[in-house]
């Protein structure tokens, strides 16, 4: 077996929250939603696009998401820039621990679910 691509990342936020999920991604982030399946449609949640991967939001009641170590890494092509939008946004950043040719960031989104933002050296 070879795993050749990463095609998707899921993130679980609660059931009935997917305008808030078009607020904080698509609004505050800049990211694009695109249709789900229509086998789909009926099951909440939405779908959101990178270039060629997705992010596939999935409803469900889970208690203590904070906690969580998932997440989503982004890279960005200036993370001061992103930083900027993000605090604009009333959105907290946490400098993250160093690692060796990345300077990044976490925020948590408004579901608990950790988001790193990074930018290669």
């Amino acid at each position: 077996m070879k795993i050749t691509r990463l095609n998707h990342v899921q993130i679980s936020v609660p059931i009935g929250s997917e305008d808030e999920v078009r607020r904080f991604y698509c609004d505050a982030l800049g990211l694009k939603e695109i249709p789900k399946p229509e086998p789909l449609i009926n099951r909440g949640g939405l779908w959101l696009e990178i270039g060629d991967l997705q992010i596939h939001f999935g409803t469900e009641n889970i208690d203590d998401r904070a906690a969580s170590k998932r997440h989503v890494a982004f890279e960005v092509t200036n993370l001061h820039q992103a930083r900027a939008t993000l605090e604009q946004n009333g959105i907290k950043i946490k400098d993250s621990i160093p690692i060796a040719g990345y300077d990044r960031f976490e925020i948590r989104d408004p579901f608990g679910n950790r988001l790193e933002f990074m930018q290669r050296h």
